[in-house]
């Protein structure tokens, strides 16, 4: 019984020890395979130019690094990045190389000093015009005023643009916008090459556009008004609020304006078909109500033929997640604070402009 028992023993000692042997040798492998990974793709000095745009993530990075043969495995890059802490990759434009091995590829991408320096980085605000967008554009690069907005203008452009952007929509082409991308320019700080064309420029700005579609588009299906409707009121919604905690609670109240076919009645309108920034002369913008043009919000019932600057994406989450009020009337204390004081009634609104307004 005991050379049963002792034989046992031997057995499973036995196997207690290939189960190492084999797990030595599975760990060897995995690290050799780790190892050789991390190395240069090439024995040969290869240059090529890589950018990384505003809101690029490190897997989307490490992917098209992949993709484009400058390093050999994404997964592997991916764990390296993660275990040695560098993950903080900078946007900009790179040189790099497929002879350099992975810790120094994303050492260098994550270096604020490595970025080529023929780049420019310009940043647009929530609220820009298309010609306020053009402007800078045109301070910083080769790329004049005239040839972007004639370009932003053209029909059969951006037509050509549908295909890849479905936030641009047929609505669009209603012969009454001022700028046909108008809207649709998202506000974010951009990365440009200081030698570069109208047309690389414009799909860097409506790729950044296209990614803040993508994060609503279902919200957007589901929504009563179209697509270009839901800029349009977004960018009036981005006028009139100061504070971002007051675009829902705006938002509502246009809504419910439109319910009732009641003018919207927003100034804002005005000052954009006067052309007349807010900020400048706003006053020319409230005592024009007659002006006519289809901008005009006072003289025209809905909402106008297109968007009035081009809104930022909290402007456009409140357009589609507006905060439930039964308020028709608002008006915000520019003399004071900024505070936004809305009403129910005509009578409660004008109580409100004589005690904050006048």
């Amino acid at each position: 019984m005991k050379k049963k028992i002792k034989k046992r023993k031997l057995k499973i000692g036995n196997l207690l020890v290939l189960v190492a042997f084999l797990l030595v040798i599975i760990f060897g492998i995995s690290f050799m395979y780790y190892q050789n990974n991390l190395k240069a793709v090439s024995s040969n000095s290869n240059e090529i130019v890589f950018t990384i745009e505003q809101g690029d993530t490190v897997n989307n990075i490490v992917d098209r690094l992949e993709k484009e043969n400058i390093i050999k495995n994404k997964m592997v890059t991916l764990i390296y990045a993660k275990l040695n802490n560098l993950t903080n990759i900078k946007m900009g434009t790179y040189i790099l190389d497929n002879s350099w091995d992975t810790d120094k590829i994303l050492t260098y991408l994550n270096s604020s000093t490595t970025a080529l320096t023929n780049t420019v980085s310009i940043t647009f605000i929530e609220g820009d015009w298309a010609k306020h967008i053009a402007t800078k554009i045109s301070e910083n690069t080769n790329v004049s005023y005239d040839e972007l907005i004639a370009l932003w203008n053209d029909e059969a452009y951006v037509r050509s643009l549908q295909q890849d952007y479905p936030f641009i929509t047929d609505e669009i082409f209603n012969g009454e916008t001022r700028c046909l991308l108008e809207g649709y320019l998202s506000p974010n700080t951009y990365e440009f090459y200081k030698e570069t064309n109208a047309y690389d420029v414009t799909k860097t700005i409506l790729n950044q556009t296209l990614k803040v579609y993508n994060k609503y588009k279902e919200q957007m299906k589901n929504s009563e008004l179209s697509i270009h409707e839901i800029y349009t009121l977004a960018s009036i919604v981005q006028y009139e609020a100061s504070k971002v905690d007051d675009m829902k609670m705006i938002a509502q109240v246009f809504y419910n304006r439109l319910a009732i076919n009641m003018p919207l009645q927003s100034s804002v309108t005005v000052c954009y078909a006067l052309d007349i920034e807010k900020d400048d002369d706003w006053i020319k913008c409230e005592v024009n109500p007659n002006y006519d043009s289809l901008y005009n919000t006072y003289k025209y019932n809905g909402l106008p033929p297109g968007p009035i600057l081009n809104p930022g994406e909290s402007a456009i989450d409140a357009v589609l997640n507006p905060e439930y009020n039964e308020y028709y009337y608002f008006m915000a204390d520019v003399y004071g604070d900024g505070t936004v004081y809305y009403a129910k009634t005509l009578d409660e609104h004008n109580a409100n402009v004589n005690k904050y307004l006048k």
